[in-house]
């Protein structure tokens, strides 16, 4: 079996693992934005506590922009503001994707 192919198998053992286990209300946000460099994507999740329907219903959450090309060491907190959500392709259920404009 070749890496990739071992790869896939992980994968999808792992996220046949995920698809049974019982969330509650509670939700898995992924955070997505775009580094410093404009090309490169980055991304950390969070719970939520309960399924969201609009944007406005996402919490602000921060980073540390100088290990992403975007802020000096000095002062390096960088909020991540929600601009639009999805649905999440790859963990399901009601988990979503929040893209993020870096402030």
């Amino acid at each position: 079996m070749s890496h990739e192919q071992n790869k896939d198998v992980l994968y999808n053992q792992y996220s046949h693992r995920l698809a049974g286990i019982d969330q509650g209300e509670s939700i898995i946000a992924e955070y997505v934005w775009l580094d410093g460099t404009g090309i490169e994507l980055r991304a950390k999740c969070r719970t939520l506590p309960k399924r969201v329907s609009t944007v406005q219903e996402i919490p602000d959450w921060n980073y540390d922009g100088s290990s992403c090309y975007q802020a000096c060491t000095e002062n390096s907190e960088i909020i991540l503001k929600p601009v639009a959500i999805f649905r999440d392709p790859f963990r399901g259920g009601y988990n979503i994707m929040v893209y993020c404009e870096c402030w």
